[in-house]
């Protein structure tokens, strides 16, 4: 019923006396090609375990598990690309010292004046915190102090003031240990002429 608009039925002839002839010829198919035979809107295969019928032009649809993959693959990727990258900034190697220098500026003092003492730590540019401690000539030396660098800081500049005072000539050393990450010892020295 549902295909009879592709039945083409001969059209009864009203000039012939007697009763209408009730034999039904066959339909040819529009054209046979080995076991499958072309007609109408679909395809049917002869002697397959079970008909397919798709239109004319159209490929037969894919699995749906196979395209839901596809589909979910490039996002996976990036997300895993990222994460893995995140990861490596934060769990990769940490800040490392490649050189110190420290100067003293000025190197000679007079009455009163006060050194600033700069340690200028090079580093690879990774995040992560330097321990350091400040050991002066006259004996004294700071607590361990920490300078924490950010991720593509490539120097550390760490200060100390030192003020003389009172009459007299001093020459004075000031040394910077560098504890953590690595250890590193450096010193600078200056004068101190008060007459």
């Amino acid at each position: 019923m549902l295909a009879s608009h592709w039945i083409q039925r001969p059209e009864p002839d009203t000039t012939l006396v007697g009763p209408p002839s009730t034999e039904v010829l066959p339909t040819p198919p529009d054209r046979v090609e080995g076991t499958v035979l072309r007609f109408g809107p679909g395809v049917i295969t002869v002697g397959a375990h079970r008909t397919h019928r798709t239109p004319f032009g159209v490929p037969p649809p894919r699995p749906a598990k196979r395209r839901r993959l596809r589909r979910h693959a490039l996002p996976a990727l990036v997300l895993i690309s990222v994460i893995a990258f995140l990861a490596w900034q934060r769990l990769g190697p940490s800040v490392a010292v490649r050189t110190t220098v420290v100067t003293a500026r000025p190197t000679v003092l007079g009455c009163g004046d006060t050194a600033d003492i700069v340690g200028l730590v090079a580093t690879n540019g990774r995040p992560g915190t330097l321990s350091y401690r400040w050991i002066r000539s006259d004996g004294t030396a700071s607590g361990v102090l920490r300078e924490v660098v950010v991720s593509g800081q490539r120097q550390a500049r760490l200060h100390l003031l030192w003020t003389f005072q009172g009459k007299g000539r001093y020459t004075a050393r000031a040394e910077l240990r560098i504890l953590s990450p690595t250890h590193h010892t450096i010193t600078a020295h200056l004068t101190y002429d008060c007459p």
